[in-house]
């Protein structure tokens, strides 16, 4: 079966559909990994999004049931360049196309994502509309008045809390705040894997709900969206700012950002791949990152006390922050890559040392007060 895909400054491009049928909105946005297409697909920070793949090959290993990075797609449509219709992997249950049937995400392949690519680097990121239907006048005007929806972290976010405890023997006693975002699977498991026990709320969970309950520091997770609309998060952030130490993954990290009076701004066309180069300021080394955002902050904007720690290698743009003073830190790429390389995964390790010298080293040096003074 045909399937299209028109963007919003006209053109049409023709392939062959390979998922669901149907007609589907949203901002084309292209990955650079070259593997990890399950990971992606199941990342809720593509709520609304089409994505293009510019790794020419996809579905060659299938879809296992270890890698979701959550329980459904929530990405609008999937454009690659040759679908592989044998997937050759042991760990293989369902084939790429079937899949996206059951998860009704429309696919389409015999595209030259490399044209693709280029037009949305040239461009910018653009509405667009993928379909196997025909492209009709009506269409054309729903692809002009579309737009995102502001409240999208809701629609990726859990609506109850829940809470996540590492196996027994892992255990090390620290208690962590989630606001959900959009949380990716993998982010959980740095910290569980690490011994932290986590409460996971919704995203539009108040300041006071947290503080009640005594947790060693809060994490806010990556999501989809311009931060500006994540309007209730920034509020539950401010008014957390200075009395419970902060940690911020992606959108988390842009959150902070605008709660300590920062700006926020569009990219042209976004950070998305597995391959991205990130340096650390204080240490001078270079990680390879696993990148997915379309907005950045603007690092003047930022107050006199907070520090610049990571930068993007390839333009320049700020990829972490820190405020000793008001115990904050985040960071832009996603530590945990799912998919991509592993180098930020020591950021994780840093947190979690962070969190066990403020919660055991106070209280040790207490004890010994209190025996010299006895």
């Amino acid at each position: 079966m045909k399937a299209r895909l028109l963007l919003d400054n006209g053109m049409i491009f023709e392939g062959e559909n390979f998922g669901a049928e149907g007609t589907a909105f949203g901002e084309i946005c292209f990955n650079t990994s070259m593997t990890g297409y399950q990971e992606i697909l199941t990342d809720p920070s593509y709520a609304k999004q089409v994505i293009v793949m510019t790794y020419p090959e996809i579905g060659n290993y299938g879809i296992n049931k270890d890698d979701f990075e959550s329980s459904r797609v929530s990405a609008a449509g999937f454009v690659v360049k040759n679908y592989s219709e044998n997937e050759s992997h042991y760990k293989s249950y369902i084939k790429l196309k079937d899949y996206l049937k059951q998860q009704n995400i429309i696919g389409v392949s015999n595209i030259d994502t490399r044209r693709l690519t280029t037009i949305i680097r040239e461009s910018g990121a653009m509405n667009c509309v993928i379909t196997t239907e025909e492209i009709t006048g009506e269409v054309k005007e729903k692809l002009k008045n579309f737009s995102i929806d502001k409240n999208i972290t809701k629609l990726v976010s859990r609506s109850t809390e829940e809470v996540v405890k590492p196996a027994q023997e892992k255990t090390n006693g620290l208690r962590i705040a989630v606001i959900d975002c959009g949380i990716k699977k993998s982010i959980i498991d740095c910290f569980k894997d690490r011994g932290c026990e986590l409460t996971i709320f919704p995203n539009d969970v108040s300041a006071d709900k947290i503080l009640e309950s005594k947790f060693d520091a809060v994490l806010i997770s990556n999501g989809p969206g311009d931060p500006q609309d994540a309007a209730e998060t920034i509020k539950t952030a401010k008014e957390l700012t200075g009395k419970i130490p902060i940690y911020g993954i992606c959108l988390g990290y842009q959150i902070l950002c605008i709660a300590l009076g920062g700006k926020t701004y569009k990219l042209k066309y976004g950070h998305r791949g597995g391959n991205h180069p990130v340096i650390n300021k204080q240490t001078g080394k270079v990680f390879m990152t696993s990148q997915n955002h379309g907005y950045a902050v603007a690092p003047a904007s930022l107050p006199e006390n907070v520090a610049i720690t990571y930068v993007n290698l390839n333009d320049e743009t700020l990829e972490g922050f820190s405020c000793k003073a008001l115990k904050i830190d985040a960071v832009q790429f996603h530590p945990e890559a799912a998919p991509g390389p592993y180098d930020a995964q020591v950021i994780f390790d840093g947190w979690v040392n962070e969190m066990l010298e403020r919660k055991y080293n106070v209280l040790d040096r207490l004890k010994k007060l209190f025996i010299k003074r006895g």
